[in-house]
């Protein structure tokens, strides 16, 4: 078979590859997928293309959410079959040889395969109302509406609070109306605490979910939340930021300036799979979204901006790079 994949050659340098495929015999637990569509998660991929990220080596292919077609199956016990439609953890290549064990799943008929691969980024946004104390009728605010924050606030006003969705861009603020985010405010325009305070009558929100990963922005939030909340980092911290952290942790540790709960919500502090001593995992997760997007409860078409042939991968990063406005949801096909 002819592979086809996006390659990071070098910090701010996209080529596609074409090569042989040919894997050696498929073990037990095994299979061979050809994808149909897989998603670009903008932050973690810009930050491994800029060559910050010491995890992610050059030249290497990035990508992990992806929706394929089983085209062989290792021998074994297994409910799938040749020819199912599954979503894994792919990266942006063509044919890949993956596991089958945890987040391989089969998806359900009656969805439509260009939004399976945000089941991905929902998972890691359901992390921060899985570890979050919302509860019906709270208020919780999210600063950062990109994918991960966007679905963080949908799924936070499905667990039943009043959501205050907060961003620079009119852009991605106009998409999570699309969404169902009925109150949303422009932090370009100055005042997202006084707008926070108007809301709650001055007491602040219960939960802010920092989606962003910029760490002045999550130290100003502290600012608008209430007595006792807390916050939750969702977004991974990059970039350095200079500040007094004696300041920072007198929000945690002093009554008088909230007593805040501070929380971490990498999607990996929970088990892939289900098991006996705790309710989560990333595969109940995916289930759950999976059957969310069915009854029309996640919206997902309004996320999506762009689906291109791999071709175009180098545009399509330059664009989430440097027009985010109008690059977010960036899907490959490649049928």
């Amino acid at each position: 078979m002819e592979n086809k994949k996006v390659v990071f050659v070098k910090p701010w340098q996209v080529e596609v590859v074409e090569e042989a495929f040919d894997p050696p015999p498929i073990p037990a637990e095994e299979a061979v997928v050809r994808k149909l569509f897989t998603l670009i998660s903008p932050g973690t991929e810009l930050a491994c293309l800029s060559g910050d990220e010491s995890w992610f080596q050059m030249p290497g292919t990035p990508g992990y959410a992806s929706v394929s077609e089983i085209v062989e199956m290792g021998e074994g016990e297994s409910a799938l079959r040749k020819g199912d439609i599954v979503f894994h953890y792919g990266d942006h290549s063509k044919y890949q040889a993956v596991s089958t064990r945890g987040t391989f799943l089969k998806v359900p008929e009656s969805l439509d395969l260009r939004w399976v691969p945000f089941t991905r980024m929902a998972t890691v946004a359901a992390t921060a109302v899985r570890v979050s104390n919302i509860e019906l009728g709270d208020y919780v605010s999210v600063t950062g509406l990109g994918l991960v924050g966007n679905m963080a606030a949908q799924l936070a006003g499905l667990q039943g609070a009043n959501v205050i969705g907060i961003d620079l861009s009119r852009k991605r603020l106009e998409i999570a109306e699309r969404c169902g985010l009925f109150d949303t405010y422009n932090s370009a325009e100055g005042g997202a605490k006084r707008r926070v305070e108007e809301r709650t009558d001055g007491i602040g929100v219960s939960t802010h979910i920092e989606a962003t990963g910029i760490a002045q922005v999550a130290a100003q939030s502290l600012d608008w939340i209430a007595r006792l909340g807390e916050i939750v980092f969702l977004g991974s911290p990059r970039g350095e930021f200079n500040t007094d952290l004696t300041d920072v942790l007198n929000y945690c540790h002093l009554y008088n300036r909230g007593c805040i709960t501070f929380k971490g919500a990498h999607e990996w502090r929970y088990p892939v799979e289900p098991n006996e001593f705790l309710k989560h995992s990333l595969v109940r997760n995916s289930q759950i979204v999976f059957e969310l997007m069915k009854r029309g409860k996640l919206q997902i078409e309004p996320l999506i901006s762009h689906v291109l042939k791999p071709e175009e991968a180098a545009s399509a990063y330059e664009g989430l790079r440097n027009d985010k406005d109008q690059y977010h949801g960036v899907l490959f096909d490649w049928t």
